[in-house]
């Protein structure tokens, strides 16, 4: 078995012939239980056959999610509300100013390996970043990318995207989130992804000095995503 991510086949492009990605960008912030209902509703159209593979990119208000290995002492300040996603991983926040994108892949059509897909998104993300000039890295250890913060201390790290899925007879749900400029401080209400070590905190584009716009990010994202997964197409009923 091949431990290091970073070798595995990270391509997971569709077959030839099959229809591109739709890409959708919704305005505004989306309620999270409409997101997921919205979610769940076309995954199961994708596994019906009646409806594209599908990347969302939207923004939430304030809020917390947990994931199914999330632990009693998850949430520290319960500020905002706070929901069951059902996906897997801890505690996680989002909000404004962060970018999730909600990723809606056939893996029957691409590969069956939630370890290569997991790997596939950490790559998009990463490159993505690169496209900014920021180098950030994957761990073994810890799900999510990674900035190294020297100006913190020796081996503080910073979490500026965080990765949460699940799957449905091979369809996966939910997928990442950027923190382009969220406000960091909400994050101190849970343990973000169990990790409590005071080496370990979350940063932003901002917060490292990039003043980007959401929109810019998205052109990025767009590119770099088509680069590992295959074409995307501007995606039809974007307030679904």
């Amino acid at each position: 078995m091949v431990n290091d991510r970073a070798n595995l086949v990270l391509h997971l492009g569709a077959p030839a012939g099959a229809p591109p990605v739709e890409w959708v960008i919704r305005e505004g912030f989306v309620p999270y239980a409409e997101a997921l209902a919205a979610m769940e509703a076309h995954v199961a159209a994708i596994t019906a056959g009646t409806a594209r593979e599908r990347v969302w990119l939207l923004e939430h208000p304030p809020l917390y999610t947990s994931g199914t290995s999330t632990g009693a002492d998850g949430v520290v300040d319960a500020r905002f509300p706070v929901f069951e996603a059902g996906r897997g991983g801890q505690m996680t926040y989002h909000g404004p100013g962060q970018r999730v994108a909600y990723v809606m892949l056939d893996l029957n059509r691409r590969k069956r390996d939630l370890r290569v897909f997991v790997a596939a998104l950490e790559d998009w993300i990463i490159g993505t970043l690169a496209a900014f000039n920021i180098r950030s890295e994957r761990r073994e250890d810890r799900v999510g990318v990674w900035v190294k913060r020297p100006d913190k201390g020796e081996g503080c790290e910073d979490k500026i995207a965080a990765i949460g899925i699940r799957v449905k007879r091979w369809v996966t749900l939910h997928g990442i989130s950027l923190n382009v400029e969220p406000d960091l401080s909400h994050f101190d209400g849970i343990v973000p992804c169990g990790i409590a070590d005071p080496r370990y905190g979350v940063t932003s584009l901002v917060d490292l000095g990039l003043p980007v716009t959401m929109p810019e990010v998205d052109a990025i994202l767009r590119t770099t995503f088509e680069q590992r997964f295959g074409p995307t197409v501007p995606g039809v009923g974007a307030t679904t």
